[in-house]
């Protein structure tokens, strides 16, 4: 088992509850500014979450990272604890494929439609749903 000081505690917690709880030696997170990665002993820190990837490392380096689909929220990282509150998180071994590319599917939809109808506000919806499929997607094929 690691020692605490060489590691941190990664929870990952939605509307419906609890997604993810482990230790790790390193969290990477892609903000709104560009991706970040945490080790342990980090300075406290607060950022908004893109749509994308999760990826916490393993304490054994023959295993493979965890990578958890995240849509928005935010990362809040003390005392070598990071907790990210997002919208909604699914595991790798989780996601619905069919149901993600059904998804994708209604989304390149509804961007052509909103786009024929020059309606500004059902394409920005439309592309955020199309995002949101395509990282499902993207972390179900790793």
């Amino acid at each position: 088992m690691a020692d605490n000081a060489n590691s941190l505690t990664v929870s990952i917690v939605t509307p419906d509850g609890q997604v993810y709880e482990s230790k790790t030696p390193m969290l990477i997170v892609r903000t709104i500014n560009g991706e970040l990665g945490i080790l342990p002993n980090h300075i406290p820190m607060i950022a908004s979450l893109a749509i994308d990837e999760v990826r916490i490392k393993q304490q054994e380096t023959d295993q493979e990272d965890d990578e958890i689909a995240v849509n928005g929220g935010f990362v809040e990282f003390s005392n070598n604890v990071a907790t990210i509150v997002a919208d909604s998180a699914e595991r790798q071994n989780d996601i619905d494929v069919a149901r993600a590319e059904n998804a994708r599917k209604r989304a390149e939809s509804r961007i052509q439609e909103a786009q024929q109808k020059h309606d500004d506000a059902e394409l920005a919806r439309a592309q955020v749903a199309l995002r949101r499929a395509v990282n499902r997607l993207h972390v179900a094929h790793r």
